[in-house]
């Protein structure tokens, strides 16, 4: 349900001017709307529907909360055994960042820091912002700062990725539990009681909810350019907004936002010919991704080079079925529906279609929301890497593709994330702008 009124006479303003409410910009279409006091309804934009504000029902208290129990979590799942692997009496143990030391072992440095950065120290950066944001906002008087640390916290979101991780952990068990005896240590346990506690505390924290307090208490990047133009911004005929906290603002393009300091822009600045490399590099790379084995593994001399559907028919093989969909999806299907998700959306651009605007607008946050699932082989290549090494009796080694395919991950976010939804219905709306004339 929307807390947003209908369309007004100017196609992109909803709602109408409505006191102590900031201006947003809907980053699927470009309606500029005003939600209004928080109420108990989620807020979606009146055009095409994406969700522009979330109901705030638990307040920052049961916020704060999660938050700590899931930084209490994350600590634990960092420094206690994660998996244990026995080979003929043998064993071999690791801990969640384990994984970043099976690949540097083997040189691949690269996917090495992409385990360590997505892993551990995007989770712990952002519980930490979090944490001195909902800590500070209580205060008498906030720290000005609070607001850069609740902008880096939302733009760290996309690449804390320890979800995914536990996917991964549960792939790379199936393979172990073929390979010797497999104990699962307390590690995993709070890896996965961590993974809750931040589902639930990101479902508890409301961004924009956030965003208001800490404009009330005036910890802006510039209250006074706020105060000048927060009134009446939807009287200007073009508008800039913001990234990160979506704020709709008469200033021109590449000045900071006056509430959390990123800079302002009408669209993403050169957001086709950008998603357009990023996404031709991706596929480019998404062949050798698949050619190259991701992996060799051995047991006392038997065994080879796994590729990554070669291990999807692995884990189908043992019978597993729905895990070997989820990995497939996840691994093979996810990357190329973006890549011919985003292909779709670009040439409609350039040719000002007006089809199916709001089905493409939904696609797009789709594809942006779900490629980050893709690390999934990554990750477990990764834990298998850490955990099998045993000599000529057993081992794992990383193998090119995972190199590759690591790439592929990381260049279709970014392509997904160059993408400004927003073009599409610029572009439909001067075409239909010239027929009329």
């Amino acid at each position: 349900m929307t807390t947003t009124t209908g369309l007004s006479g100017d196609p992109d303003i909803a709602g109408g001017p409505s006191a102590g409410a900031a201006a947003l910009e809907c980053e699927g279409c470009g309606l500029i709307a005003r939600t209004g006091a928080p109420t108990n309804f989620d807020a979606h934009c009146p055009r095409c529907g994406v969700l522009l504000e979330r109901a705030d029902r638990h307040g920052s208290g049961a916020a704060l909360a999660l938050a700590v129990a899931a930084s209490i979590l994350l600590g634990a799942t960092l420094v206690l055994p994660f998996m244990t692997l026995d080979v003929l009496g043998q064993q071999q143990g690791s801990r969640v960042a384990s994984g970043a030391g099976g690949f540097a072992d083997y040189g691949l440095w690269p996917i090495a820091l992409l385990v360590l950065g997505t892993l551990v120290l995007a989770p712990a950066l952002r519980l930490g912002l979090r944490l001195v944001t909902l800590v500070g906002m209580g205060w008498d008087q906030p720290p000005r700062w609070l607001f850069a640390a609740f902008r880096w916290h939302e733009r760290l979101r996309p690449w804390a990725m320890a979800e995914v991780f536990l996917l991964g952990a549960a792939v790379s068990y199936n393979q172990l539990a073929n390979l010797a005896t497999v104990e699962v240590g307390p590690g995993a346990w709070a890896l996965a009681l961590y993974v809750a506690a931040q589902a639930a505390a990101d479902g508890t924290l409301v961004p924009q909810t956030v965003w208001r307090r800490l404009q009330d208490r005036g910890c802006l990047a510039d209250p006074a350019a706020l105060a000048q133009v927060a009134p009446r911004p939807w009287e200007e005929t073009q508008v800039a907004s913001c990234p990160v906290c979506r704020l709709a603002h008469p200033g021109g393009d590449g000045q900071p936002c006056p509430r959390c300091g990123a800079g302002l822009h009408h669209r993403k600045p050169a957001a086709t010919r950008r998603a357009w490399a990023l996404a031709l590099a991706a596929a480019a790379l998404y062949l050798p991704a698949n050619f190259f084995p991701v992996m060799a593994a051995s047991k006392l001399g038997q065994g080879g080079p796994h590729t990554i559907l070669a291990g999807v028919a692995e884990i189908a093989h043992a019978g597993l079925w729905p895990l070997a969909i989820i990995v497939f999806t996840a691994s093979i299907a996810v990357p190329v529906l973006k890549l011919a998700g985003l292909a779709v959306m670009l040439v409609a651009t350039r040719r000002g279609s007006a089809a199916a605007l709001v089905a493409r607008t939904r696609t797009y946050r789709f594809i942006a929301d779900i490629g980050r699932w893709s690390m999934v082989d990554v990750f477990a290549v990764g834990i298998l890497a850490a955990l099998v090494k045993f000599g000529a009796v057993a081992s794992v080694v990383p193998g090119l593709g995972a190199l590759f395919f690591a790439a592929v991950v990381v260049l279709t976010m970014l392509a997904a994330e160059a993408f400004d939804p927003r073009l599409m219905w610029d572009a439909a709306h001067a075409r239909d702008r010239e027929a009329q004339a």
